[in-house]
């Protein structure tokens, strides 16, 4: 006699409970390859964005150092800083004298 597969009540819900897991599981995975990803392209951006600050900073301190340097003085043998008021002599706009 071949009828129909009868199916107890606790293997439909055996097979039910495996098919949310692997769902779930897949959808935990998916997740975390978003965040990964996500996370790796912050970095980036942040690193990219810091490389540019420290270049728009150097160039900057050349900058001053040729516009304040002595001549004859080398770039090496300037200390500016950047973060120290302007003195009287340098003024306190970009037109100063």
């Amino acid at each position: 006699m071949s009828g129909p597969d009868h199916l107890s009540k606790g293997e439909i819900a055996k097979d039910a409970i495996q098919a949310g897991a692997e769902a779930a599981a897949t959808a935990v995975g998916e997740v975390a390859t978003i965040l990964t990803k996500a996370v790796g392209d912050v970095a980036a951006a942040v690193g990219g964005f810091a490389t540019e600050v420290f270049e728009i900073r150097d160039s900057s301190r050349r900058a001053l150092a040729e516009h304040v340097a002595p001549a004859g003085a080398s770039e090496l043998e300037l200390d500016v800083d950047l973060d120290a008021e302007p003195t009287a002599e340098q003024g306190d706009g970009p037109d100063r004298a």
